[in-house]
């Protein structure tokens, strides 16, 4: 039989997946709110103790509260002002995306929407809404209103 010059695809070629196999694949805009909804909720882990903080000190007393409301400007021990509310708006991104891609996965499973137009049109809107809401809560967060 004839050597065919057909190039195999990477996933049925023998040996270890090479980094530059992988760049070949282009992910569905599906699949990327997917990765993001995990990589939301293990960040929302990771600041897990920064949101215990923020609720501890914002609720215990006037003194505490007044604590934390200086840590968005003058800083947190080390950590710069600017620094802190970077924290806060990728907490705040997190949620968003989180919670919004959650109910885009709720909606379908309930409704049995799963073809491929309604997944690739809820993944837009999922970005869309995560990133606007982000920037309005992060134009607030700055003060720019």
């Amino acid at each position: 039989m004839a050597e065919s010059s057909t190039r195999v695809a990477p996933a049925n070629r023998p040996g270890p997946m090479r980094l530059t196999d992988a760049l070949q694949y282009r992910l569905p805009l599906a699949g990327v709110v997917s990765i993001l909804h995990r990589a939301s909720g293990a960040l929302m882990l990771v600041l897990l103790p920064f949101v215990i903080w923020m609720f501890d000190t914002s609720v215990s007393s006037e003194v505490s509260y007044d604590v934390f409301a200086s840590a968005f400007s003058s800083g947190l021990g080390v950590f710069p002002g600017w620094f802190v509310k970077i924290v806060a708006l990728a907490l705040i991104w997190a949620y968003l995306h989180h919670f919004i891609a959650g109910v885009r996965h709720l909606y379908m499973d309930a409704t049995h929407s799963v073809t491929k137009a309604f997944g690739h049109q809820s993944a837009v809107t999922t970005l869309a809404l995560s990133i606007v809401l982000t920037v309005v809560l992060g134009a607030k967060l700055f003060g720019l209103f």
